[in-house]
């Protein structure tokens, strides 16, 4: 081969070599391109796109649904369940109060709670994801069975990991939610619950006047002992001890008494299809014994408790309110039930007076029966009179007074919804749903509305909740 015929073949040789140079140089370049643009995106979504998962307010409501949900399942007593809504809110509210300087710890103003840790590194914490952590961790201590949320829990996780958190702040979240709901349970220890558990039975008596067990159940009177739990708020259970109830003189048709059984007979037996719905609406019954023949069964709703904490849910999305505002509100909420729970159940032992069922069935109609089923404690005061007030006055501070809403809480529960121009309207109705109901005597509902406003206007007095000099949570 002559020597201008190799130069050739080398040059041509090179000429390829060199253009599938370039094109994997070009290549590179664009694989490059693409490593650096998905490390930038990624660090985009690191640097906060995590947050609109978790400071999504609408996900704190939807949390405390799935504890409300837990407590129905498992039968909470209405006083009990709302010790868990009040404990699981107040570890949520510390860990925003951790992270948000214009929202005062509760250490100090509630009874007992002294202190809460701090997080070490602030800013390896994402606080409204450590709040929803810190809520179920509490919500799992205080509700069987054990680990009832721990499904839930997985899934906030992936939440905020899909959503891009990082890794030193999901574990920093993680941690803090943990410390702080382990000091709110250690704290909760301490209120006498536990306590409680082991004491003696109530002792109904044959006393004319007094409460006994009511059909179908015929249930032995539910925690007697509850005023014994030491409160949040209130300096003692009968701080805002109610005037005794009219005396018990069925026979004198010109007593207070007899007048006020027969309007709750009368009520009943002439319900209007709206007074149906009403006491339907807020029954809230957590456990109702349904009898047919030889066949028994148990239908469950929430409780009262759980229903306002629905309602809180409710005004929170109307009114657009941000993460920390929810969650305050539905622990200020949630700690205005608990006491008033307290307050109406040392009134209850204390009068320990009979029921409208009783007293009509053995001086008027053996065979009466209320509209929905009479609950197994004491009737003075009414309890859904006395917490349903306290809520409304917490509520109406946070979203204002005239508010249109529509509560759909019920419709789980095959009741269609109710719309209320305002919660202290909502309150007022709740309290007299259960004269409707053929449970209550209507002087029990408007005394039970008298103390659960005083308890409502004592939560507002004495826990400040956020500082009112940089504005307060809802102006509208």
């Amino acid at each position: 081969m002559r020597r201008n015929d190799v130069a050739l073949i080398d040059t041509v040789g090179n000429k390829k070599i060199l253009k599938e140079f370039i094109v994997f140089k070009d290549l590179m370049r664009i694989i490059l391109f693409v490593v650096i643009f998905m490390v930038l995106l990624q660090a985009c979504k690191n640097s906060g796109e995590y947050a609109k998962v978790t400071h999504d307010p609408l996900l704190y409501s939807k949390t405390v649904k799935k504890l409300n949900d837990i407590v129905l399942e498992n039968n909470f007593p209405p006083m009990i369940a709302a010790r868990n809504y009040a404990y699981a809110n107040i570890a949520a509210y510390e860990v925003i109060a951790a992270g948000d300087k214009s929202y005062p710890s509760l250490a100090g103003q509630i009874h007992g709670l002294t202190t809460i840790p701090k997080p070490v590194a602030p800013n390896k914490v994402d606080f409204p994801f450590a709040a929803l952590l810190s809520f179920c961790k509490v919500g799992n201590a205080v509700t069987f069975p054990e680990g009832s949320m721990d499904v839930y829990v997985n899934e906030l996780k992936k939440k905020a990991k899909d959503a891009g958190m990082p890794s030193d702040i999901f574990e920093g979240s993680v941690s803090y939610a943990s410390l702080v709901a382990d000091s709110i349970m250690s704290w909760s220890k301490k209120d006498n619950y536990a306590k409680i558990r082991s004491s003696s039975k109530f002792t109904v008596t044959n006393e004319d006047g007094r409460w006994i067990p009511t059909p179908p159940m015929y249930a032995q009177a539910v925690e007697p002992h509850w005023m014994e739990v030491r409160t949040l708020v209130l300096d003692s259970c009968s701080q805002f001890k109610p005037v005794r109830p009219p005396k018990y003189d069925p026979k004198n048709i010109s007593s207070t008494f007899y007048n006020a059984m027969m309007l709750v007979k009368k009520a009943v037996d002439s319900l209007t299809p709206e007074q149906k719905h009403m006491a339907d609406f807020w029954d809230d019954n957590s456990f109702k014994l349904n009898v047919n023949g030889h066949v028994m069964y148990a239908t469950k709703k929430f409780s009262p408790g759980g229903h306002w904490m629905n309602i809180v849910g409710i005004i929170a999305a109307n009114k657009k309110s941000d993460f920390n505002t929810t969650v305050s509100a539905y622990a200020q909420t949630s700690i205005a039930l608990f006491d008033a729970f307290i307050s109406c159940w040392d009134e209850k032992f204390r009068s320990n007076y009979i029921r409208p069922e009783t007293a009509i069935n053995k001086y008027v109609d053996p065979e009466w029966q209320p509209y929905i089923q009479t609950p197994p404690f004491p009737e003075y005061t009414s309890g859904h009179a006395v917490i349903s007030a306290a809520a409304a006055e917490v509520m109406t501070h946070y979203f204002g007074d005239n508010i249109n809403y529509t509560d759909t809480s019920e419709l789980e529960f095959g009741i269609p919804s109710r719309s209320f121009e305002s919660v202290r309207a909502a309150a007022n109705e709740a309290g007299m749903s259960r004269v409707f109901g053929g449970i209550h005597f209507k002087h029990s509902c408007e005394v039970g509305r008298d103390m659960g406003i005083k308890v409502g206007e004592l939560v507002l007095q004495r826990l400040k909740m956020k500082d009112l000099k940089k504005g307060f949570l809802a102006k509208n």
